[in-house]
């Protein structure tokens, strides 16, 4: 196997001292060494949960409890010692079950440390009584023990083969990077990427490393894996994202005219899965603000009466008596992209049995396994009871917020008490939307990605997180209390906060009648709000829809912190968001906190663009003799005018009606029989394509539906807008703009052609 640099860790005092304890330490050490591994020396704990963090870089950690670290004696200066090695002991152990931790000293033995220390040790060392070399190999054997232990499957076999020194006679046609080697700009390419990167790009001919088509080898081994992980009967990756894990879902479940019944607020991939099964969709709303955060589906339209009567309301389904109907799939979007949460265990309660396959769409949430602040909130709850008929599957994006690489995703799916899923049946839409070319390197980061989350390490990680999440909201309502009446950005959010940790998942169940969230009544118990998913208000706008007087656009905030190398997630009107995956540091969040303090400044001064934002003014000079201020309020004026806050919230909910199946209206792009019609000539048409506008990124219209007045409203400001702040530009896919001699943008839609 490869050589890691996984150091052994001393911690002593003397380590660097003259005296006979130094000097035996240090002997140790360079027995060590001379094993081949590589030791580090430092002389106290430091600040212990920083210290801890070296658990995910070290291969043992070795203490000393000799005279010199717990005094000479008085039974203060013992207390206090065993009070540092407690602290730290448990702090290792929080995160990590496995790594060895040894004890030594010179005169001190295992009677002198608690019971509770001493069943979390590996070893205790007397100095002295055997050779350096001896202890040496002793620790090393220990150490090389705990490593080989931690790789998952795959990625243990990849590493194994990309290090045998095998010639390749298979694609890809680099050859294990050979092929760059040949040419100036690919031996950059090389030098960038690195030799055990492109070694460990393979073909699917390499048997050892199994088949991700058939699901075989170190391959199925990691599958099963993290179906262990992450409470599933079955885990398949994906790796090409959850977008086509979605699909491969619906192929496996949905044939044409059947009935589904799917969140509005799903992501585009479910509706491309519609369109591509010839499905007949039944929409369940979900609430939004003014802010436009979109809030949750209320309880009340999961029922089956509820369901019912979307049936026989929808005109693609006249004549079809719907209480003869049993949908073939639910899929809810869990969590939405603000972070808003279902209670799934109600869900299942409700629709067990009636609705053949319940599919959760956890892209954003495959934490939430991992820590009790998520309890009955996410898909597949450990210790749960399973549905009795209905299969329930998850897909998940383990690059969003787990440690894959892009595209890492992942199905899980739960068997039902009286059910199973045909793995085989499955396999066949599976190998529908796979590539028989599959980066390995995504598979291996699938299969280390579930592995990083295997208690007591996943726990720790998602804590980790919440603690970070509530310590920047805490920091932001520091700076406004500080600012007093003048303005600050808020985090959107429950008003009550702990004032240290992580405090009570109770704090993030969203109440029913809070005034904070603007979804108005809400079932108890049934949503919470995920503390890693934070919102940053912009001033300007309330959750009624209220404009005021003056206000800051968060499209001109976002690219002020982009400039100044802080990329968000989403940009809203008068809202950005971020999330505190299990990759963000205090050093991320405080560094963005400072930014904003940056722009607070910078708008109060009505700083000259050309100043602030150089790289955009050079894009768009018309901005350069402005100052911050101006421009904001103009952009803030507009929106005003346009009372755009609470047309796109009426927009959203307005009754949007289909004319035609959404695979019927999409076929007609492949028959060309379309027409691009222009935005004002809208109202009544039929769409063949999505239209998606960004911000929120959720498709307004799928193929199929018509065009209303509050749409094409919509449409006719987000023309005005482009045109009048270039660089600021409304994004709305399906849109087709085209740009005459004279550089006037015309917008139009592809529709279903007039006979």
């Amino acid at each position: 196997m490869m050589r890691f640099r996984f150091p052994i860790v001393i911690i002593d005092e003397d380590f660097r001292s003259e005296n006979a304890s130094g000097l035996g330490i240090r002997a140790l050490a360079e027995a060590i060494e001379k094993e081949g591994f590589e030791v580090l020396g430092v002389t106290s704990y430091g600040n212990l949960s920083q210290f801890a963090q070296q658990q995910s870089r070290a291969s043992a950690f070795i203490l000393s409890i000799d005279d010199e670290e717990f005094g000479a004696g008085s039974k203060e200066e013992v207390d206090a010692a065993l009070k540092n090695l407690r602290a730290f002991v448990g702090e290792i152990r929080f995160k990590n079950a496995e790594i060895p931790i040894y004890l030594y000293g010179e005169t001190r033995t295992s009677e002198h440390i608690p019971n509770d220390v001493l069943k979390e040790l590996h070893g205790f060392i007397h100095m002295f009584e055997d050779t350096p070399e001896f202890v040496a190999r002793h620790i090393i054997r220990e150490a090389r023990s705990y490593l080989d232990s931690l790789a998952p499957p795959f990625f243990r076999a990849l590493v194994h083969y990309a290090q045998d020194g095998s010639y390749s006679w298979h694609c890809p046609g680099h050859s294990g990077g050979v092929a760059f080697l040949k040419s100036p700009i690919g031996q950059m390419f090389h030098q960038f990427f690195g030799e055990n990167m492109l070694r460990a790009d393979v073909c699917n001919a390499v048997e050892e490393l199994g088949q991700l088509l058939d699901h075989t080898g170190p391959v199925a081994a990691s599958e099963r894996n993290a179906a262990r992980i992450f409470n599933a009967d079955h885990c398949f990756f994906v790796t090409n994202g959850t977008s086509t894990s979605n699909k491969m879902v619906w192929h496996h479940t949905v044939a044409p005219g059947d009935v589904v019944v799917v969140d509005r607020n799903c992501h585009k991939s479910n509706l491309h899965a519609i369109i591509m099964t010839g499905a007949v969709p039944v929409f369940l709303t979900p609430t939004r603000n003014h802010y436009g955060i979109i809030g949750p589906i209320p309880q009340s339209e999961f029922s089956r009466e509820a369901i019912e009567k979307k049936i026989a309301a929808n005109p693609l389904l006249q004549g079809v008596d719907p209480k003869k109907v049993k949908p073939r799939i639910l899929t809810l979007t869990q969590s939405t992209y603000d972070g808003v949460l279902y209670n799934t265990e109600t869900i299942k309660s409700m629709l067990d049995g009636y609705i053949d396959t319940l599919h959760f769409d956890e892209a954003w949430l495959p934490h939430a396994a991992f820590h009790p602040y998520y309890n009955g909130m996410h898909a597949m709850g450990k210790g749960k009871a399973k549905a009795r008929e209905s299969l329930v599957f998850s897909t998940q994006s383990t690059h969003k917020l787990l440690a894959g690489l892009s595209q890492a995703s992942q199905i899980l799916v739960q068997d039902s008490q009286n059910r199973r899923l045909d793995r085989h049946l499955f396999n066949e839409a599976y190998l529908m939307h796979t590539s028989t070319s599959p980066q390995y390197a995504i598979i291996a980061s699938c299969d280390v990605a579930a592995a990083m989350m295997e208690a007591p390490g996943g726990t720790a990680l998602v804590e980790e997180s919440i603690a970070e999440a509530l310590d920047f909201r805490r920091a932001m309502r520091k700076v406004e209390k500080e600012f007093g009446k003048d303005w600050w950005f808020k985090v959107w959010g429950p008003e009550k906060l702990a004032a240290a940790g992580i405090g009570e998942r109770d704090d993030w169940i969203i109440k029913g009648d809070a005034k904070w969230h603007g979804f108005g009544k809400l079932a108890e118990g049934f949503n919470m709000l995920d503390p890693i998913k934070s919102t940053v208000v912009t001033p300007g706008l309330d959750l009624n829809g209220k404009f005021a007087k003056t206000g800051i656009p968060a499209s001109i905030v976002t690219k002020y912190l982009a400039e100044h190398g802080v990329v968000v997630e989403k940009t809203g009107l008068y809202s950005f968001f971020i999330m505190f995956t299990i990759g963000i540091t205090k050093g991320r969040w405080n560094t963005l906190l400072t930014a904003l303090q940056q722009f607070k400044d910078d708008y109060d001064k009505n700083q000259p663009m050309w100043r602030i934002l150089p790289e955009f003014c050079a894009q768009h000079p018309r901005y350069e003799g402005m100052g911050l201020r101006d421009l904001c309020q103009s952009i803030h004026e507009m929106y005003a005018k346009g009372d755009i806050a609470r047309l796109t919230t009426d927009m959203y909910l307005s009754d949007l009606q289909p004319a035609m199946k959404p695979s019927d209206a999409y076929a007609r792009i492949a028959h060309r029989e379309t027409d691009r019609v222009e935005i004002d000539l809208l109202e009544g048409r039929v769409t063949t394509s999505l239209l998606t506008p960004y911000p929120p990124g959720i498709p307004l219209l799928i193929p199929g539906e018509r065009f209303n007045k509050k749409i094409v409203d919509y449409l006719r400001f987000a023309r005005e807008f482009n045109r009048k702040f270039p660089g600021f530009d409304t994004d709305v896919h399906g849109l087709v703009q085209e740009v005459d001699e004279a550089g006037n943008a015309t917008y139009f839609v592809d529709c279903v052609r007039q006979t």
